[in-house]
C-alpha cells in the first residue's frame, strides 16, 4: 500500500493543505457566534445583487397592469373593456371571469377575490388586468378605467373606521375574549382606578422592493413563478388553485427580496396569482411588477388600533386587575387578522403579571385595504395600551415610571404564569432591567432633564423606559416546521437549500454558519441557493421571527446526519470511535491522526457513502386551543428594554431623538452583527409607526398618504447622534440554534419608548398635574401640539380658578 491509499498516513501534500487552510480560513475560524457580514452583502452595495425585477427577461415576455376600483363600496353596473383593450400596445385584458379555478387569494378564509366581480369593496381594489407589449403601455391603459364609459358603479355606504364598524357590529372574524380571575371585583375594590380611551395609526411595510412576479410557462401545462415573497408555498397553493391544477404544476422561486416586514406574507398572493393567469391563457412570459402608488393603493398594513381600558391599582402601583378592548381596523377581508388579533390578545400583558383580566379583541370589517402582517404581528398592538397604563399610573401617583413597571414584571417562582396559562420558565427582565438603567445613567439623567426643563419655556426634555417580553413561534402550531437539504459536493464544498426567505434579516447567512458549523468547515465553503418549492415542499412563511430556529434546526438536521457518516468513516480510516471524531478548521481528527475534511469527502465518495441529506424540525412543547385562547403558544420568550432622551420644541411640535440605549436579548447569538442590525432596525421601525407614520383616508375611502411624497418614514436624520445597542450576555433555556433566540421582531417594541418620552416631555409643561397627557399615536408635530394645549390648559387651570375668586375686601 503506498502512501496516498494508507488511510493511516497523511503525507506532506496532506500536512501542506492543512497549513493553507489554517492560514487562509484563521478568521473564519469561528463560523459561528461571531459577527460575520451577510451573505449578500457585496452584491447589495454593488449593485450585482438580483431581485426579481433583475431576472433576465425571457423572449416575448409581456407586462402586466391593474385596473383599480375608483369607489370604496359599490356595485359594478357594467363593464365595457373596449377601450382598454384598444390601447397601443395592449395584447389582452382578463376579468374574474377568466379565471379557471377558484376566484380567491385568502390565506385562512376564502373571502379575498382576486379581481372584484359584481361588487367592489375598498377604493383600489383590483378589478382586471391589462397585459401588454412593456410596463408602461400596459399602466397607461389600466388608467383608462377611470371613464365612466369603461365601468360604471352603483356606490354603497362604505364603512371607513374601526369605530364605525364596531359601531355597527361589523366584524371579518368572530370576537376573540380571554378572561382569568375577576377583573371586576378588583377593579371596583381597588384603591385607585383608572380608564380611557387611546389609539394607534396603522403602518406601510414600505419594502424597498415592492410587489412584483414574474410567471414563466412551462411545459405539460406546467409555471415558474418568481415571486417576491415570504411565502413561497402558499404562492405555489394559491396559483395552482386559481388554474384548477394540482400544486406540482408549479413551481414557486425567492432568492432574496428587498425587505417585506410581514407585507409579503399573504399579500404577494394577488399578484403571484394574476401574473400567472395571464401567462397560462397567453402561454407568454408575465410580469406585473406594481408602481409604488398602486401597491400602496392595493396591499394592507399593520392594522390600526382603538382601545378602551380600564384598570385598578394599589398605592405602590401595582395592578389589581385591568380590563382592555382592542379593537382593530381589519379591512374588508379576513387575511390573517384572527393570528394578529390572537398575538395581541396574547401581548397585552408584556412583561407584567396579570392576575385578574379581561382582554377583548375585535377584528372590525371597513371598506380599506385587508390589512395583514407586519413586523410583531399584532404584538406591538397589545402591549402598547399596556405601557400607556403603566405610564398613566406613574402620573397619577408621582412616582417614577420605571418603579412601576418594576413593581408589576413577572416573578420567577411564583406570579409567573400569562393569563393564557403559559409558564415564563426564563424570565430575565429584571436584571436586564438592572444592567440597563445602570449602563444608561439613567438615574442621573433623569434629574438633570428635569432641571433642564424647569429653567427652558419652550425646548421640553423627556426620558421614558419600556421593557418587552416578546413570544417566539407562531400562534397556529402545525406552521411550526421546516425542511431542509444539504448538499456535500466531492471537493468538500457544502450547497444548502431550506424553506426559509432572504429579505435582507441575514437568515441565509444564518444558516450557513450552521451549517458551516456542524462540519467544521470555514463559512466560505457553504452556499445557500434561492428558496424553492421544488427542493423543500409545504414550508411555512418567513415570519414571527421563526426563520432561523425553524430553518436553522432543519439544516442542522441534516448537515449532522451527513457529519454521522463521514465520522464513522473517519473512525475507520484514522482509528478510534465515531462519536470521538471531531470536526473543525477544515479538519478532521479522531485517535490522534488527521485529515483535510475536503479529502475525508473525496474518500466517503469512493466508499459509495450519502453525501447528501435531508434534514426536518418541529418546534416542541408548542400547543394552543383557539376556543378558550389558552395554551403554549411560544416557544420561549425573548427579552429586552430601551431608554430614549428626546426633545419637544413647545411652539411647532417637532421633535428629536438624541439619545437611545438598548439592552437586547438574543440568546447566545448566532451572529452578533446582524443582531445588533436587526436590534437597530426594529427599534427605528416601530418609533417611525408611533411618530411619523400616519395613513390616512379621505371621506371617499381614498388614502391620501400612497407614495413616498406624503408618507414619511424615518430617515437618516432621524437617527440620534448616540445610540447605544448591546446583546444581553444569555444563552437561551431552550435546545435552540447555538442556544440562541429569535431578534427579528421583538425590537420593534422598543419603539415605545420613543412615544413615551415625548409623552413625559408634554407632561412637563404641567408638572404638577396627575394626569397623563393625552397624546394619540402616530405622534406628529400635529398630535403633539394638540396634546401641549390640552396640556397648558391644565397648567393654567389653577391660576384661572384663583383669579376666578371673589376678592373680599375689609
Amino acid at each position: 500500500m503506498n502512501k496516498r491509499t494508507d488511510p493511516h498516513h497523511i503525507d506532506r501534500a496532506a500536512a501542506d493543505a492543512l497549513a493553507l487552510h489554517a492560514a487562509a480560513n484563521k478568521a473564519e475560524r469561528a463560523a459561528i457566534g461571531v459577527g460575520l457580514p451577510h451573505e449578500s452583502a457585496t452584491l447589495h452595495v454593488s449593485g450585482e445583487a438580483t431581485y426579481v425585477d433583475d431576472i433576465g427577461e425571457l423572449r416575448g415576455t409581456l407586462h402586466a397592469a391593474l385596473g383599480l376600483s375608483r369607489h370604496a363600496h359599490a356595485r359594478i353596473v357594467s363593464i365595457n373593456l373596449d377601450l382598454v383593450l384598444a390601447a397601443p400596445g395592449v395584447i389582452a385584458v382578463f376579468t374574474a371571469d377568466d379565471i379557471p379555478g377558484e376566484n380567491n387569494c385568502g390565506p385562512v378564509l376564502h373571502d379575498d377575490p382576486i379581481l372584484a366581480k359584481d361588487e367592489v369593496l375598498y377604493l383600489g381594489q383590483p378589478m382586471f388586468v391589462v397585459i401588454a407589449e412593456t410596463h408602461d403601455l400596459a399602466r397607461r391603459a389600466a388608467a383608462l378605467a377611470k371613464s365612466e364609459e369603461v365601468i360604471r358603479y352603483e356606490p354603497r355606504e362604505a364603512i371607513l373606521t374601526p369605530r364605525d364598524a364596531k359601531a355597527k357590529q361589523q366584524f371579518v372574524l368572530p370576537p376573540l375574549h380571554l378572561k382569568r380571575g375577576d377583573p371586576d371585583t378588583k377593579i371596583a375594590s381597588a384603591v385607585h382606578r383608572l380608564q380611557g380611551e387611546f389609539e394607534v395609526g396603522g403602518q406601510e411595510q414600505f419594502y424597498l422592493e415592492g410587489q412584483i412576479a414574474y410567471a414563466i410557462p412551462k411545459e405539460l401545462d406546467g409555471l415558474l413563478v418568481y415571486s417576491s415573497t415570504q411565502h413561497p408555498s402558499e404562492m405555489q397553493h394559491l396559483v395552482a388553485h386559481m388554474l384548477d391544477w394540482p400544486t406540482h404544476n408549479v413551481i414557486c422561486e425567492c432568492r432574496r427580496m428587498g425587505g417585506g416586514f410581514g407585507g409579503k406574507e399573504s399579500q404577494s398572493g394577488i399578484f403571484a396569482c394574476i401574473a400567472s393567469l395571464a401567462a397560462h391563457l397567453l402561454h407568454r412570459p408575465v410580469k406585473l411588477r406594481a408602481d409604488r402608488d398602486d401597491d400602496f393603493m392595493i396591499t394592507g398594513k399593520r392594522h390600526d388600533a382603538v382601545y378602551t381600558y380600564e384598570a385598578g391599582f394599589d398605592n405602590d402601583g401595582r395592578l389589581q386587575g385591568a380590563r382592555v378592548e382592542i379593537a382593530l381596523r381589519a379591512g374588508y377581508s379576513a387575511d390573517l387578522s384572527g393570528a394578529v388579533a390572537t398575538r395581541a390578545v396574547c401581548h397585552f400583558d408584556n412583561a407584567y403579571y396579570l392576575q385578574d383580566v379581561d382582554i377583548t379583541a375585535l377584528c372590525c370589517r371597513t371598506n380599506t385595504q385587508s390589512n395583514t402582517a407586519f413586523r410583531g404581528f399584532g404584538g406591538p398592538q397589545g402591549a402598547l395600551v399596556m405601557e400607556i397604563m403603566m405610564d398613566e399610573i406613574a402620573h397619577r401617583l408621582k412616582r417614577d415610571p420605571v418603579d412601576i413597571r418594576r413593581v408589576n414584571y413577572y416573578g420567577i417562582t411564583e406570579r409567573n404564569v400569562t393569563p393564557y396559562g403559559q409558564t415564563v420558565e426564563d424570565n430575565i427582565i429584571a436584571p436586564l432591567t438592572d444592567e440597563l438603567l445602570a449602563s444608561s445613567a439613567y438615574v442621573q439623567r433623569r434629574n438633570a432633564i428635569a432641571a433642564f426643563n424647569k429653567a427652558s419655556p419652550v425646548l421640553k426634555r423627556g426620558i421614558a423606559f419600556t421593557p418587552v417580553k416578546f413570544g417566539i413561534s407562531f400562534n397556529v402550531p402545525f406552521l411550526n416546521q421546516a425542511g431542509a437539504l444539504v448538499h456535500v459536493y466531492k471537493d468538500g464544498s457544502a450547497l444548502v437549500n431550506h424553506g426559509g426567505t432572504e429579505m435582507g434579516q441575514g437568515l441565509n447567512t444564518k444558516v450557513a454558519q450552521v451549517v458551516a458549523n456542524a462540519l467544521g468547515v470555514p463559512l466560505s465553503r457553504v452556499r445557500v441557493t434561492a428558496t424553492d418549492t421544488s427542493k423543500i415542499a409545504n414550508t411555512s412563511a418567513t415570519a414571527a421571527s421563526t426563520g432561523s430556529d425553524l430553518n436553522g434546526k432543519a439544516a442542522e438536521a441534516a448537515a449532522l446526519t451527513i457529519r454521522g457518516r463521514l465520522a464513522e468513516l473517519a473512525a475507520k480510516q484514522l482509528g478510534g470511535r465515531a462519536e470521538d471524531v471531531s470536526f473543525h478548521d477544515g479538519v478532521v481528527e479522531s485517535n490522534g491522526g488527521q485529515m483535510p475534511f475536503d479529502q475525508l469527502v473525496g474518500a466517503a465518495y469512493l466508499a459509495r457513502v450519502q453525501l447528501w441529506s435531508d434534514g426536518f424540525y418541529a418546534t416542541p412543547k408548542v400547543n394552543w386551543d383557539a376556543k378558550t385562547l389558552t395554551g403554549q403558544p411560544f416557544y420561549y420568550f425573548a427579552y429586552g428594554a430601551a431608554i430614549s432622551e428626546v426633545v419637544v420644541d413647545t411652539l411647532t411640535g417637532e421633535w428629536r431623538l438624541l439619545r437611545a440605549d438598548i439592552l437586547h436579548d438574543a440568546g447566545q447569538s448566532i451572529n452578533p452583527a446582524l443582531d445588533i442590525g436587526q436590534v437597530e432596525g426594529g427599534f427605528v421601525q416601530g418609533m417611525g409607526w408611533l411618530t411619523t407614520e400616519e395613513l390616512w383616508w379621505n371621506r371617499d375611502g381614498r388614502l391620501m398618504t400612497h407614495a413616498p411624497s406624503t408618507y414619511k418614514i424615518p430617515s437618516v436624520s432621524d437617527i440620534p447622534a448616540a445610540m447605544n445597542i448591546a446583546l444581553y450576555d444569555n444563552q437561551n433555556v431552550e435546545p435552540t440554534v447555538f442556544l440562541s433566540k429569535a431578534v427579528g421582531e421583538p425590537p420593534l417594541l422598543l419603539g415605545f419608548s420613543v412615544l413615551l418620552a415625548i409623552r413625559a416631555a408634554v407632561a412637563s409643561v404641567a408638572p404638577d398635574s396627575t394626569d397623563a397627557p393625552v397624546l394619540r399615536a402616530p405622534a406628529t408635530p400635529e398630535s403633539i401640539l394638540n396634546a401641549l394645549d390640552a396640556q397648558a390648559a391644565k397648567a393654567f387651570a389653577p391660576m384661572a380658578a384663583d383669579v376666578a375668586q371673589p376678592v373680599s375686601v375689609n
